[in-house]
């Protein structure tokens, strides 16, 4: 019992604490910092290469419906469907212009970046989409061909990235680097070695590239489609066609019914929305990546 009466009182026993002054801790405040700018910042501004038509004009209505002001870029040939896309993106009260130029030449697309930041404000985001493709043989590839691919889709994306970086980190608030890669920058494809060649260069270089831009709060992805209804595509079908001595369309038939887990060939849109997410502020901890957006080919 006196055990009990000790454990009793020393559990009643008042509680005494010295007061002294109140301390505040300061709690720190947390700040989301995009790459790109939210709805609420300033206006979003994009360029697109190769936006007259296909994936790229793709890419451009969908920016254009997510809040971007475009710059529409494409080569001299395709004048009047770049014009076509800019009246479409302004009917949907987005700033848009085109700056029609070839982007294997880098001065030239200095030159483009310049004009956008002058059009539309400060550059945020850059799609480097514009590229080429051919089906030949290897050992019959001239040494034109060899150049003229890596001119557009390596070098094309090179002076993409570089100019627009420059102007990016000029302005100090990050940004987005995106290029067109393939399906073949991960599993080429017979008779389109020297285009396959290019695209693994694209994978590569954006890898390189996001090391070094990361500390300038840039990030740097590519996507990589597979077969698309393009204009692109449909010379690839026939092409192809030509060698294995199919008639016009039933290549793309032939893959997407053996190749594609999904079961039909892809759209543009497939990849625009791809790209939507790459360029939004959903995707500012990836880097360095290539996705691919093929329906299970590879």
């Amino acid at each position: 019992m006196a055990l009990r009466m000790q454990l009793r009182s020393s559990w009643q026993a008042p509680c005494r604490l010295t007061t002294g002054p109140r301390v505040t801790i300061p709690i720190p405040q947390w700040i989301r910092r995009y790459t790109t700018p939210t709805s609420s910042q300033r206006n979003k501004t994009a360029i697109v290469t190769g936006s007259a038509r296909g994936i790229g004009k793709a890419i451009a209505i969908r920016l254009a419906q997510d809040g971007y002001d475009v710059c529409i870029n494409d080569i001299q040939a395709n004048k009047s469907g770049a014009e076509n896309v800019v009246s479409e993106i302004k009917s949907m009260g987005q700033k848009a212009f085109p700056f029609l130029t070839d982007v294997s030449k880098l001065q030239e697309v200095e030159k483009m970046v310049e004009a956008s930041v002058s059009e539309l404000g400060p550059l945020n985001t850059m799609v480097a989409n514009a590229g080429i493709a051919q089906v030949k043989a290897f050992l019959d590839l001239t040494e034109q061909d060899m150049k003229q691919m890596f001119e557009v889709n390596v070098f094309g994306v090179y002076n993409c990235y570089t100019a627009a970086a420059k102007q990016m980190i000029k302005q100090g608030g990050g940004g987005k680097l995106l290029a067109a890669a393939s399906i073949v920058a991960f599993k080429p494809f017979a008779l389109l070695g020297h285009y396959s060649a290019s695209k693994w260069a694209v994978r590569g270089m954006t890898q390189a590239f996001a090391m070094e831009m990361a500390s300038h709060k840039i990030t740097v992805n590519a996507y990589a489609p597979g077969i698309v209804g393009t204009a692109m595509w449909d010379l690839i079908d026939e092409e192809l066609g030509k060698k294995s001595g199919r008639k016009k369309g039933d290549t793309i038939k032939k893959y997407t019914s053996e190749l594609i887990a999904l079961g039909r060939t892809s759209v543009p849109e497939d990849v625009s929305k791809t790209v939507s997410f790459l360029c939004s502020p959903d995707s500012d901890y990836m880097t360095g990546q290539t996705i691919v957006v093929d329906g299970g080919i590879i």
